[in-house]
């Protein structure tokens, strides 16, 4: 028994459903079903980038890389990313292993 439901109320469900929604739309329904499930479980997988997300403040990667430039006194304009992410990179661990 499923819930407490016999096979008798099984079979009675389900042809009322098969009048209510008929043959061709059922098997609609259960894709549509099994499609909102899956997406339902890729969210709850996907929630470690949404707390790097929220701890971000909403910014962007390179916002905050930007961020990081101007707090040890680079001025970020005009550099690339890679260039960027080294010096602020140096800076920052010279300014951790002073602090020691």
């Amino acid at each position: 028994m499923i819930g407490g439901l016999g096979p008798l109320e099984i079979t009675i469900l389900v042809g009322l459903f098969f009048i209510l929604f008929g043959a061709e739309r059922l098997p609609k329904m259960a894709h549509a079903l099994g499609r909102s499930k899956g997406e339902f479980q890729k969210g709850l997988t996907n929630t470690s980038q949404t707390l790097t997300d929220l701890e971000a403040d909403g910014r962007t990667p390179s916002q905050l890389l930007v961020q990081r430039a101007r707090a040890v006194g680079i001025d970020p304009a005009g550099m690339e990313v890679d260039v960027l992410e080294r010096k602020v990179s140096a800076l920052e661990s010279m300014d951790s292993s002073s602090e020691e």
